[in-house]
């Protein structure tokens, strides 16, 4: 049922889902998933655990390529993990980023998989500003860790809307500019007061 509303989204986008077309798809009887899937909110949640399952194992297998790296490099290979994850699973993107449609507060497996994503960029922004100043991180990192969650999620979401022809640079490919841009907005804040690599 998760594949097959996962085809209908791409093919007809979220508007056109329902559990009993997902049902027809999947080669069930239509009133077999309700006792699984009651709503569409439902279904879009299972999906949603899914995605965020997976966007998690990626993000860790970036952080663990990078293991012995300082923490504000670290810190970018969550953001490029999650922008290539993005770029390459747009139909999940729309799913997780669209909260309207799914029952977040309702899934303890989507607050700990996300949580878990949060409290890694925590930990190793914390890490970088402390070894720089040698002391905690201050509402200056926060604002720093939000601009850095805001340029990924505003990055993935640039490429899944299809804005990045427009925005181009030297015809590039939208994977590149996503890339570049993070190592720019990366190397800005290595050298802000208080961060660094």
């Amino acid at each position: 049922m998760v594949e097959a509303a996962v085809e209908l989204i791409e093919h007809g986008g979220l508007d056109k889902l329902s559990v009993r077309e997902a049902a027809k798809r999947a080669g069930v009887s239509p009133g077999a998933p309700f006792r699984h899937f009651a709503t569409k909110t439902a279904l879009l949640t299972a999906v949603a655990e899914q995605a965020t399952k997976r966007l998690r194992a990626h993000v860790e297998e970036a952080i663990s390529a990078v293991a012995d790296a300082p923490p504000l490099v670290r810190f970018g290979a969550i953001g490029h993990a999650y922008i290539e994850w993005a770029r390459t699973n747009p139909t999940h993107f729309r799913v997780i980023s669209e909260r309207s449609l799914i029952d977040y507060d309702g899934s303890p497996s989507l607050r700990s998989d996300n949580e878990t994503i949060r409290a890694q960029m925590r930990k190793l922004f914390d890490e970088a500003f402390a070894q720089k100043s040698g002391s905690a991180a201050g509402t200056d990192a926060a604002h720093a860790q939000i601009a850095a969650r805001a340029l990924v999620y505003g990055l993935a979401r640039m490429a899944v809307d299809g804005h990045f022809p427009e925005w181009s640079l030297s015809r590039q490919s939208t994977a590149k500019t996503m890339a570049d841009t993070l190592d720019f907005f990366m190397s800005q804040l290595a050298g802000a007061p208080g961060l660094g690599r």
